[in-house]
């Protein structure tokens, strides 16, 4: 347990430096609808951020915009480099193979942080690069992770969850229902995307399966392949791509057990 409650104004800067780093260029709607702070809280909170450099105002329009500073504060994260290391290769075979677009992630906290990705401009693409953040009970990513973890991480991750106001994550209200889903995922040794999450990040034309990235039985990341729903369906994702995705997700944490000395997936 902290020893000290948080800090209110610390949290909410953070908020808003978040939710503009994630929109990329964001207004003051924007804003108030992502985080759901009065409007003179987030005008505080930005003029904050923009005296310590690490956003700017758009010098045409009423938009605010991340600064290059913002990278600094991700420079000492280094553990998405050595799964997008291991994984590059083989995403890269897996796309030619299968030729459709793949995701590899890493956990953190509350959701999977995408550490490498083999999609291409185009219709898949949705601006999903490396760094961004999978949720958990939302993406194939997410789930396939907690299905296969250890159950204190498992346990930390779902309370971290919590209070989230993401409709995905409603099933956190019914916990029989979210140990069957695992239980489901853990049988089939595969997770797909939620339905609301397809919809709300992709206008439900695409959608996708997962599987964990193992070693000694227990996941440490996850692999993913995205699908367009008017192309093909779940069930036929499943019947021809899942074996060559689960061999993917063996060779990438081969890779990252030679990387580190170790003695591979088994």
């Amino acid at each position: 347990m902290p020893s000290f409650e948080p800090v209110t104004a610390a949290v909410r800067v953070l908020d808003v430096l978040l939710a503009v780093n994630r929109l990329k260029e964001a207004s003051l709607a924007d804003l108030f609808r992502e985080t759901g702070l009065s409007r003179p809280t987030i005008v505080r909170m930005l003029e904050t951020l923009a005296h310590t450099g690490l956003i700017t105002r758009h010098p045409a329009s009423k938009l605010y915009m991340p600064t290059g500073r913002t990278l600094e504060l991700s420079s000492g994260y280094q553990k998405h480099d050595e799964m997008a290391l291991a994984a590059a290769p083989i995403l890269s075979r897996l796309h030619q193979l299968l030729q459709w677009p793949s995701d590899v992630a890493v956990f953190d906290q509350d959701a999977m942080v995408m550490a490498r990705t083999s999609r291409v401009e185009g219709a898949l693409h949705f601006n999903r690069r490396p760094g961004y953040r999978a949720p958990l009970l939302g993406t194939s990513l997410g789930q396939s992770f907690l299905a296969f973890c250890d159950a204190t991480t498992r346990d930390k991750a779902i309370a971290a969850l919590h209070g989230s106001k993401d409709p995905w994550n409603e099933i956190l209200q019914r916990p029989n229902d979210l140990r069957r889903r695992l239980e489901t995922i853990r049988r089939n040794g595969y997770a797909t995307m939620d339905k609301d999450y397809s919809s709300i990040s992709y206008n439900g034309v695409a959608s996708a399966v997962g599987v964990p990235v193992l070693l000694g039985g227990i996941a440490i990341g996850s692999l993913n392949l995205m699908y367009l729903r008017n192309s093909i369906d779940e069930a036929g994702v499943v019947s021809r791509f899942l074996k060559p995705l689960r061999a993917a997700a063996v060779d990438i944490a081969d890779a990252l057990s030679t990387m580190r000395g170790g003695a591979g997936s088994a």
